[in-house]
């Protein structure tokens, strides 16, 4: 398709978020792998992306839920000659990216969030933020790593770094003598976070609802945002 054409097609809104979802999709080095090795291997199972990524095979699956969340790739129940519950193989859903189902999904949905965060009133809506994103934190961890009460603060954050990074944050952890913190080099949110750095609430409520879903005693959760004048997206507790 030439340029003029896609100009033609969508408007500035629904351009960005069209670049906005493939960037959020495949920015991430780990998820481009995996797109990649399916489009040469379809039916490969997450084990099999594991070991080709060299990555635990529940980062893998965060990775292929994005991706089918997306429409991107796609799945069928394989059967195993051993006794057992059936492996996912997954496969691509077609070797062209297109940007005509997820990014006019994600415009509509972009438009609903910043239509309601500006209904609700910066103070309203930085509350929910939070509260949205450590719902979703507690339950993330729970579903795959089980509370432990043993685990240090240091080991939590390196575990919700790997975990944000799956989920497009390409977070890390660092630590000093008095706290962790989680720094995150994207932001899963795009340019909406610029125009409402309330958003950036649902990152301080993740890392709160992770360390809670693994089992980690926590005092207070501290956030900085580029968004907001920062000089990093940092997380702390």
């Amino acid at each position: 398709m030439s340029t003029s054409g896609f100009e033609n097609e969508l408007d500035p809104a629904l351009f960005t978020a069209s670049i906005t979802s493939l960037t959020h999709t495949f920015g991430d080095g780990t998820r481009r792998k995996v797109y990649l090795y399916l489009r040469e291997f379809p039916g490969a199972t997450a084990q099999e992306l594991a070991d080709h990524c060299a990555v635990h095979a529940n980062v893998i699956r965060h990775h292929l839920d994005r991706l089918t969340e997306g429409g991107y790739v796609t799945f069928t129940n394989v059967r195993k000659a051993t006794v057992g519950r059936p492996s996912k193989g997954y496969r691509v859903t077609d070797e062209s990216f297109s940007v005509e189902g997820p990014a006019r999904r994600d415009a509509l949905l972009v438009a609903l969030l910043e239509t309601a965060l500006e209904r609700l009133g910066p103070e309203a809506a930085e509350q929910l933020a939070h509260d949205v994103g450590e719902d979703y934190g507690r339950t993330l961890a729970n579903s795959v790593h089980p509370a432990d009460s043993s685990r240090t603060m240091k080991e939590a954050m390196t575990s919700i770094a790997g975990l944000l990074t799956a989920h497009g944050f390409n977070a890390r952890s660092e630590d000093s003598e008095e706290n962790s913190s989680v720094i995150s080099e994207n932001c899963p949110f795009g340019s909406a976070a610029q125009h409402h750095p309330v958003l950036c609430a649902v990152d301080r409520g993740l890392i709160g609802g992770m360390l809670d879903g693994l089992g980690v005693e926590r005092t207070v959760v501290t956030l900085s945002s580029r968004a907001r004048g920062d000089s990093d997206c940092r997380v702390t507790a």
